[in-house]
């Protein structure tokens, strides 16, 4: 999409600060972070939300998962723990509508989230 954000970071038309990339998706810091460890997981095919999903998505969203445990992992917060986001639509706090996990962590996550 040419006005996604998320696009534009993945084809390298703006900046981001990639620290993990695979053929189907890239893991950036998150520009506004909410936790001392906040890492947006994004892939590569442009997906709106996750109710765009459909059942040709079920290998990817496998693989993003195991991305999460990966990237908290290579930022040392797989033990204590961390949160894995995935917002939906307006009302659940999405900002960019383009798929994307939020993984955070770094601090005792609160419940419930706000």
């Amino acid at each position: 999409m040419s006005n996604c954000l998320f696009c534009k970071i993945l084809s390298k038309e703006l900046p981001g600060k990639i620290f993990y990339e695979d053929d189907l998706c890239i893991a950036f810091d998150d520009i506004n972070p909410q936790a001392p460890v906040h890492v947006l997981i994004v892939p590569r095919e442009h997906i709106p939300t996750l109710n765009d999903l459909n059942e040709g998505h079920r290998d990817l969203l496998g693989h993003l998962c195991m991305v999460v445990t990966k990237i908290a992992g290579m930022k040392k917060i797989k033990d204590p723990g961390f949160r894995m986001v995935i917002n939906c639509n307006q009302a659940g706090g999405q900002m960019v509508y383009h798929l994307h996990i939020h993984v955070m962590g770094g601090r005792q996550m609160a419940w419930p989230p706000g």
